[in-house]
Formats: structure tokens, sequence, C-alpha cells
């Protein structure tokens, strides 16, 4: 099947099956998937540019599907994600203006790569290594919990910056925390999905949970919460400036839709540091794409 906008002949069975691996992904891990789904669109022969466009679109209807299962589950705090929402669409703009300057510099698929490379290896790194500490603590100090993290320090640490205003958040459980804490989580992972067509889901639920102090669980769904409003303006915005091929992401909605309800109801049997120990599997992954399809493509200059 041709798609005029991005110019290329896909199976549309491919990018089905695309869907539904992303789909449950996403509904597991509360991420926009789009580390996994970027490069395989990539590997098919989609310009990047167009990967970024098209990734977000796609992935703004799978969250609405796996953020509504998780919101049954009570794994959303709509208060939180409304607030942090403010800081991504902020970053989603600056992101999508950096990927214009590249493109304009033609070198867009170099420096995009190498930073998807870099960002990915250092979240698998550190979320293995925690999540590894926290089984261990469970096990020796026999606890009987559903979410351990061994380093709450840095949620401590976080939390002991006064800077006004205070907010706090029941539905995770947090008393306190400043609000532009919460901005800043927001911005950054805003960042990085308008530069690199992601959801931001990959930097963004390591952050709730390390930084911000929420539970995984809730971490998960709030975070999908958050991917349908940043990807969708991430979808607009690159839409305008033709990045989308909407008819490839209509094809992958079809598994998506499907895999994102699976993948939600499965984090019921699943304890916090394993839902985030296999999540480490997932940034190491998409690592390994782009950095293949990098270097394919420099070996046939």
């Amino acid at each position: 099947m041709t798609f005029p906008i991005a110019g290329v002949t896909i199976n549309p069975l491919l990018l089905v099956g695309i869907g539904f691996l992303v789909g449950v992904l996403g509904g597991f891990f509360g991420v926009g998937g789009g580390f996994i789904a970027g490069p395989l669109l990539f590997w098919t022969g989609v310009p990047l540019n167009v990967v970024v466009g098209t990734d977000l679109a796609h992935m703004t209807g799978k969250s609405i599907v796996a953020a509504k299962r998780h919101r049954t589950l009570g794994h959303v705090d709509l208060r939180l994600g409304f607030i942090m929402v403010i800081g991504t669409v902020v970053g989603v703009e600056i992101g999508a203006q950096l990927i214009e300057l590249l493109e304009a510099a033609s070198n867009v698929d170099q420096v995009v790569g190498m930073a998807y490379i870099a960002i990915l290896l250092i979240i698998s790194a550190f979320t293995a290594w925690e999540s590894i500490r926290a089984l261990r603590m469970i096990r020796s100090e026999k606890l009987n919990v559903r979410d351990v993290v061994a380093f709450r320090s840095i949620t401590r640490r976080v939390h002991s910056i006064h800077l006004w205003p205070m907010l706090s958040f029941p539905g995770s459980g947090i008393e306190a925390v400043s609000l532009w804490v919460v901005l800043g989580v927001g911005l950054f992972s805003g960042v990085l999905a308008g530069f690199l067509g992601v959801g931001g889901g990959f930097i963004r639920m390591p952050l709730l949970v390390y930084v911000v102090g929420v539970p995984t669980h809730v971490a998960v769904g709030t975070d999908l919460f958050e991917i349908v409003i940043s990807a969708g303006y991430g979808t607009l915005t690159h839409a305008l400036k033709g990045n989308v091929d909407i008819f490839i992401a209509l094809v992958m909605h079809t598994g998506a839709a499907i895999g994102a309800q699976i993948g939600a109801v499965s984090t019921r049997y699943f304890a916090g540091p394993r839902i985030r120990l296999i999540f480490s599997a997932l940034p190491l992954l998409g690592a390994i794409l782009v950095a293949l399809e990098l270097w394919g493509g420099l070996g046939g200059v």
C-alpha cells in the first residue's frame, strides 16, 4: 500500500502489527511507545521528520484508549496530569521548532538519532539498576507491598525544595511538592516529545516515580493521560508543518486500540519494581534499533 504523504509503500499488516505491539507496551508501561514505533517506522523507509509527526498522531489515539482503562483501575491522578501538561505543551513546541531548524540544516537524522541513543541508554541503565535494588529490598526485608523504590532519597530531596506555591496531590499520596518541580518534569519531557517524536513517557514515567514520588501504577496511568494531551498538541503542530501522514497513523491505530486494552489490564498483576525492571529493556531496544538504522544509513554513504 502506498502512502503519498510519506512517499513510501508499506504492507498495512506490518503497520497494524507495529501498532498492536506499541499499544500493549504503552498500556502496560504508561508510555507513548515512540521509542519503539519511531525506529520501526524509520526502518520501513518513512522520512524521520514524518516519523516524528505520524508517531505522535498514532499515540494520541492509542493513549486515549489506555488512559480510559487505567482511569477505571484508579491509576490516574487527574490533578497532577492537568498541571504537568502546562509545562509539557511549552516543551513540545520547543522540541518541534528544534526539528525544523535541524531539517533546514539537512542533518536532522544524525542529530535526532544520536540524541535518541544517548537518552535511551541512560534511562535503561538507571531504571534497571534501581528496580533490581528495589526487588532485593523486598526479598531481604520480606516486605508485603506492591511498590518499593530503592532511591527515595531523590524524592525526599526534591520535596525539600519549598519553592512557592506548594501543591498536594492526594491521588498520588503526595502531601506537598513545588509547582515548579511538576512543571519542570512536564517541560523536559515535552521538549523530548516534540524533538524525538515520542509522547515523552519513557522519561516522564521514571521522573514521576523518582523525582515527584508518584507510585508506579499511578505514574503509568497519569503518564498516559498526559500523553493524550501532549501528543495531541504535538500532532497538531507537526501537521501544520507537513510532518504527519494521517493514513499511516490510522492503520497503526487499528492494532494499537486492542493492544492498549490488553496492556492496561495486565498492570494489575505486577508489582511496581517488576514493571520498572521490564520497562528498562524497552529504551535499550529502542537505542539498538536507532543505532542499527543510523549505522546502515552511514554505511551506505
